[in-house]
């Protein structure tokens, strides 16, 4: 987050720097405590606004995935595998409560 931003202003201003994407609705949906580096993760879930999206200022890549078709073992990050694992449950159950987890202190953020 950005001084003077709301956490909904954040995820919109880091969709669009990540991904050239604009956003219609966001709920909140995931937050994540990553205590081993003093951080907690934040994901809502969203539309996008329309079809638009490409590598932004801090991506070299973007792509959109069907579920089967998503590469696990490359995402950078825990907390992305684990709100997509929520998702991906939430949709077969068409019921998306907000989930709180923690990474367990030792574990590292990313994946090596």
């Amino acid at each position: 987050m950005e001084n003077g931003e709301t956490i909904e202003q954040a995820a919109r201003r880091e969709t669009m720097e990540e991904a050239c994407a604009t956003l219609s609705e966001l709920h909140l949906y995931t937050l994540i405590d990553v205590p081993h580096i003093n951080q907690v993760h934040v994901f809502y879930r969203g539309e996008m606004a329309n079809e638009a999206f490409a590598a932004g200022t801090e991506s070299l890549e973007v792509q959109l995935f069907d579920e089967a078709d998503i590469p696990w073992s490359d995402l950078a990050f825990m907390t992305v595998g684990r709100t997509l694992e929520y998702f991906f449950a939430d949709r077969r159950r068409q019921a998306y409560p907000v989930h709180t987890s923690a990474l367990p202190p030792s574990r590292p953020l990313l994946d090596t």
